[in-house]
């Protein structure tokens, strides 16, 4: 059988599930992003894609901005996502007020905040006048001070309660990251706890900010959705991954065959899957459910940070416009 879509997705562990699934079933062509949701956020804007699963705060943002055609239509991952705060091994910076002022190493600029550094803390600085083409003014949102609860935590504002400007240095890379903080190349990057801890041997955790919403949810492409053939194939597919998380997510996989499959697909050591299992959490009602709750939560928190602006004259989000109810249930 052929595949009758491709799926976008981040290669790391939360993303099991998924990769049993396409194992099991050749109708998916589950297309790996090792950069992460910047990545997958050009190709949705490029129109390449029919499905994808990435953060849901770019996701949010992406419908706000216009930044391609598409809507959710799931919820992949309920807990939030918990971002460390990694400098370099022999490095002076010892907590998150010893950043103030300094160069943060991110891995993307795109025409939004996405993945890994929509939680770190910036304005509109570079790092580097000479690279216009990678980080211009024109990569930012129209209010280009933009900044994350980990800077309203920290006071890092002005006098008018603007973020003061912050430097970037784009390394690409995770491994140019690593390298980045080390070399003096940029104070510190913020990547997913897991992912990075297998790299404390060069790195050293300063901190850690959660996301305080579900971190993953799941978005068809409009060109999908207008489709009643893709759409009963999208019905069926999320029929599916629900099976496939259930599965997983059982208290009997998590003690055995969900954590062997993890230790074996990523190569992590069984206390670092044991405890990353412990703290997970996967939709228990079906993948098809989005919550009003998460939505809401992460509009406000987005308007606060200055990464979107609100409603016009007051009005209150209008939650369906994100969600194709066709599909997905907004509960």
């Amino acid at each position: 059988m052929d595949s009758w879509m491709n799926l976008l997705s981040v290669p790391e562990h939360f993303s099991s599930p998924l990769l049993q699934l396409a194992a099991q079933d050749p109708s998916i062509e589950l297309v790996s992003c090792p950069s992460g949701t910047g990545q997958i956020m050009s190709a949705l804007k490029e129109d390449q894609i029919d499905l994808a699963i990435a953060l849901t705060e770019a996701l949010t943002a992406g419908i706000v901005h216009k930044k391609a055609e598409y809507k959710i239509v799931g919820t992949y991952v309920t807990s939030p996502l918990n971002w460390a705060v990694a400098v370099g091994k022999e490095s002076k910076y010892q907590t998150l007020a010893d950043l103030k002022g300094e160069k943060i190493g991110i891995s993307r600029i795109g025409r939004s905040v996405w993945g890994n550094w929509s939680k770190s803390f910036f304005g509109g600085t570079r790092s580097d006048p000479e690279r216009e083409d990678r980080l211009s003014i024109n990569s930012f949102p129209r209010r280009c001070r933009i900044c994350s609860g980990m800077a309203l935590q920290q006071g890092w504002v002005d006098a008018d309660g603007q973020v003061e400007p912050i430097q970037f240095e784009v390394l690409d890379t995770f491994k140019n990251l690593r390298d980045g903080v080390n070399s003096g190349q940029a104070a510190a990057f913020m990547w997913e706890h897991f992912t990075t801890k297998s790299y404390l041997s060069e790195l050293r955790f300063i901190s850690h900010v959660p996301t305080p919403w579900a971190s993953w949810m799941i978005v068809a492409s409009s060109k999908t959705l207008s489709s009643t053939t893709q759409k009963d194939h999208l019905s069926s597919f999320l029929q599916d991954l629900t099976k496939s998380v259930e599965d997983f997510d059982s208290e009997s996989s998590r003690r055995d065959k969900s954590k062997e499959f993890v230790m074996k697909q990523f190569g992590y050591p069984e206390v670092d899957v044991v405890s990353w299992l412990e703290g997970v959490s996967y939709p228990k009602d079906g993948v098809d459910k989005v919550e009003r709750n998460t939505l809401q939560l992460t509009l406000e928190t987005l308007e606060q940070a200055g990464v979107l602006e609100p409603p016009a004259d007051g009005q209150a989000w209008y939650l369906e416009d994100f969600v194709d109810t066709s599909v997905a249930q907004l509960v």
